[in-house]
């Protein structure tokens, strides 16, 4: 049996490249930013001139976590914390769970399509960043529902 999912495209990606530079542009930061698909594969993928060379890896960490857990990186820091449950969820999938904010899914009619990653600033530039490259595919941000294998969730 066939299936199908619903998914960023490339030409999805580049307009929320486009939308996160503009928001860069009003900290002065040269930003890393990455957008995945449904699969938490990489579709786009921008490094400012003079972005620091370790935003690269963040990024897309970030994305990639997001799709992992279809969570905000900032959320899945909460549950992190020693004594949440969550904690120690970092070391999994080979070390490469980043924890700190810059990290949200993209939903589409209510379906969680991909993801995308923003690193360079403070935690709440990052997640400015990415709120404004969602923004684009998801005009609701932050408070809106999606469906994963058929339960309701919460970004």
């Amino acid at each position: 049996m066939t299936r199908l999912i619903s998914t960023l495209t490339l030409d999805d990606a580049k307009l929320m490249l486009s939308a996160a530079e503009a928001k860069a542009a009003e900290f002065a930061i040269a930003y890393s930013i990455a957008v995945v698909d449904a699969g938490g594969h990489l579709i786009a993928f921008i490094r400012q001139d003079d972005a620091l060379i370790g935003s690269i890896d963040l990024a897309i960490k970030k994305a990639v976590t997001t799709r992992l857990f279809d969570k905000n990186t900032d959320y899945l820091a909460k549950l992190a914390q020693p004594g949440e449950p969550l904690f120690g969820i970092h070391q999994s999938n080979g070390g490469n769970v980043i924890i700190f904010g810059g990290g949200l899914p993209v939903v589409r009619e209510g379906r969680l399509i991909g993801a995308v990653g923003a690193s360079a600033g403070s935690v709440e530039q990052d997640i400015a960043v990415a709120q404004a490259a969602v923004s684009v595919m998801d005009p609701d941000l932050p408070d809106t529902q999606f469906t994963i294998s058929g339960k309701e969730q919460r970004r």
